[in-house]
């Protein structure tokens, strides 16, 4: 069986008006466009895809603040989206999440699936294009932490535990700069900074998958490195 693959980010406790989101959301969309074709068309989701394909939105700010401002997008003090991509049914992809709430027991967080099998997979999931999705996450939302990685390889190192986000590593990882300074990592890690953000880590260019042992290997030589620097600590709120 194929493995399945996710990038997500995530914040703590900071509190933002719905227009703050959607540009934020404005943003991330944007900057996604670039990176796959695909992402040039939003769907908002319908009962199927034939009804979905119709209900194509503008990436825009105002469009996506009247979107999360509606009673099905708002919990509590907390605005939510869901976003598909794609031309097909058997290859989309997509983003969700929530953000602006300042509640310290329930994280914001924008994901992005891409499917695991057809040609627009393949395009996806290679260091390139998703260390491209967490540089763009990182711009747009400012998080504290990201990751994309496969779903297998989060199951298979936190063991089953409920896997708290910023306390284990994937194929891609991005922590902000208020978390610590990345310590020095093994070949073939490369380590990029964005400038008044954070840090990401691509642990290798090859695709990343549990079946390789030498990437299970260095994803734990890593998980170690940066246990041991203070960087793989559960979400606090933001600015402490």
């Amino acid at each position: 069986m194929s493995e399945t693959y996710y990038a997500g980010c995530y914040w703590l406790a900071r509190s933002e008006p719905v227009e703050t989101c959607a540009q934020r959301l404005a943003s991330f969309v944007q900057r996604l466009g670039p990176l796959e074709p695909t992402w040039n068309r939003w769907h908002l989701a319908a009962a199927n895809f034939e009804k979905a394909r119709k209900r194509q939105i503008q990436p825009d700010a105002s469009t996506f603040a009247k979107l999360m401002k509606s009673k099905a997008h708002r919990f509590m003090d907390s605005s939510s989206f869901w976003l598909w991509a794609g031309e097909n049914e058997e290859e989309t992809s997509g983003t969700h999440g929530n953000c602006g709430s300042a509640s310290i027991h329930s994280n914001s967080v924008c994901v992005v699936t891409t499917g695991s099998r057809g040609r627009v997979a393949e395009r996806l999931l290679t260091a390139s294009i998703l260390t491209g999705v967490m540089r763009a996450m990182a711009l747009a939302w400012e998080p504290e932490v990201g990751i994309s990685t496969s779903d297998a390889h989060r199951e298979q190192i936190t063991a089953g535990r409920f896997p708290e986000p910023g306390t284990f590593v994937g194929w891609v990882m991005y922590f902000a700069d208020f978390r610590g300074s990345v310590p020095p990592l093994p070949t073939p890690v490369q380590v990029e900074h964005i400038p008044d953000r954070g840090t990401l880590i691509t642990l290798t260019q090859e695709k990343f998958t549990v079946s390789n042992p030498a990437h299970v290997a260095l994803a734990a030589d890593v998980q170690a490195r940066l246990q041991d620097a203070g960087l793989l600590t559960p979400l606090r709120p933001w600015g402490t």
